[in-house]
């Protein structure tokens, strides 16, 4: 097969750790407000906005371990990592209890399956890829091959 015959690679993703990590504190903070009572979601959708931010601060830890990770791939991992942990949430052993007990291990791992909170890390998950897509790093210095820190 020919060169010019082949299929394209995909153009290399060069995400900065940077402004990953800037991100997601900034989708910590809105989503530890939306638990204190805060949120600029409507009422209505009760603890399920914090589940969606969790779900997106997933992919932004993956991207950030794996910043050059395809995003396909990249939002594969984060809904593999968010599924498993809510479905962690079916197994009720005394010392994963006592684990959920504490602030970190509630605000980590939950407490409860519900599978509605399946529907709010898709979203989480679909919302961060759209981040990913639409922020400067997706544009054309990364098509360039050009890493964009700060």
């Amino acid at each position: 097969m020919s060169a010019s015959n082949s299929v394209p690679s995909p153009v290399p993703v060069f995400r900065s750790r940077f402004w990953l990590g800037l991100l997601a504190v900034l989708v910590i903070a809105v989503g530890l407000a939306s638990r204190r009572g805060w949120s600029p979601f409507p009422a209505v959708l009760g603890n399920y906005p914090g589940d969606m931010l969790w779900a997106w601060l997933v992919f932004l830890c993956v991207a950030w371990l794996r910043p050059t990770m395809a995003r396909g791939r990249l939002a594969a991992v984060a809904l593999l990592i968010a599924f498993a942990v809510e479905l962690l949430q079916l197994y009720q052993a005394p010392w994963i209890q006592a684990v959920r007990a504490t602030k970190p291990g509630y605000l980590v791992l939950g407490n409860g399956f519900d599978p509605l909170d399946l529907l709010a890390y898709v979203v989480g998950v679909g919302l961060g890829a759209w981040v990913d897509a639409w922020w400067p790093w997706a544009g054309s210095r990364a098509a360039a091959g050009q890493s964009m820190q700060p």
